[in-house]
C-alpha cells in the first residue's frame, strides 16, 4: 500500500520534457526496496557509481576550454544548474535507500524537487533546441545538452507511462496506510 505522498510519484505528466533526475531517485528508492535493509552496502556502492555517472561527465564538459566559448543560448549556466540539482538528486538517492519507512516531508521535499527537476529538464529542451549553431562553437556543451535533452524526454516518457499505468489501475489517492509498496 502507498501513502498519499507516494502515491504522487507516479503523478499524470505535466511537463513536457523532464524529471531525468527524479527519476534516478525514484529508481534508487524502489531498487533498494528489492534487498534487506542490513545487506544494502553493496546497493549503496552501486549508487555511488550511478552519481557518478551522471556527475563526472557533467564536470568534465564544464571543465573543457571550449565549453566557455561564446555561445547565443546560456548553455553553460544551464549545466551548472544540472550539476547542481545533480547533487541534490544524489543527496536524495542516498538518504531514500538509507531510510525505512521515509518521513512524509522527504516525500514532500522530493516532489518539489521534482518540479525543479521537471523546469530544469524544459529549459534545457528550449535552450538545446535553439543553440544549434553552438555545435560549432562549443561541441561539448552542445552535446552534453542534447543527452541531457533526450534523458529528460525519455524518463518524461517512463513517468507518462507509468502515470497512465497508475491511473488504469485506478489506485487511490488518499491510502495512509505506509510508504513501502512491497
Amino acid at each position: 500500500m502507498r501513502s498519499a505522498c507516494h502515491s504522487h510519484s507516479t503523478r499524470p505528466p505535466g511537463c513536457v520534457t523532464s524529471m531525468f533526475l527524479y527519476m534516478l531517485i525514484f529508481m534508487a528508492y524502489h531498487g533498494s526496496r528489492w534487498i534487506p535493509r542490513n545487506k544494502r552496502l553493496k546497493f549503496q556502492i552501486l549508487n555511488a557509481v550511478f552519481i557518478a555517472v551522471v556527475l563526472v561527465p557533467q564536470f568534465y564538459v564544464l571543465t573543457r576550454p571550449k565549453s566557455s566559448r561564446y555561445c547565443r543560448q546560456p548553455l553553460l549556466n544551464n549545466l551548472s544548474a544540472s550539476i547542481a540539482l545533480s547533487f541534490i538528486a544524489s543527496g536524495f538517492s542516498v538518504i531514500f535507500t538509507l531510510l525505512d519507512p521515509v518521513p512524509q516531508s522527504l516525500w514532500a521535499s522530493y516532489h518539489v524537487f521534482g518540479l525543479l527537476s521537471c523546469g530544469q529538464g524544459l529549459c534545457t529542451a528550449i535552450l538545446t533546441l535553439t543553440a544549434a549553431a553552438c555545435a560549432n562553437t562549443t561541441p561539448e556543451l552542445y552535446y552534453t545538452s542534447l543527452v541531457l535533452t533526450a534523458a529528460s524526454i525519455f524518463s518524461t516518457g517512463f513517468f507518462m507511462v507509468r502515470g497512465g499505468l497508475w491511473l488504469a489501475r485506478g489506485q487511490p489517492v488518499t491510502d495512509l496506510s505506509g510508504n513501502n509498496v512491497r
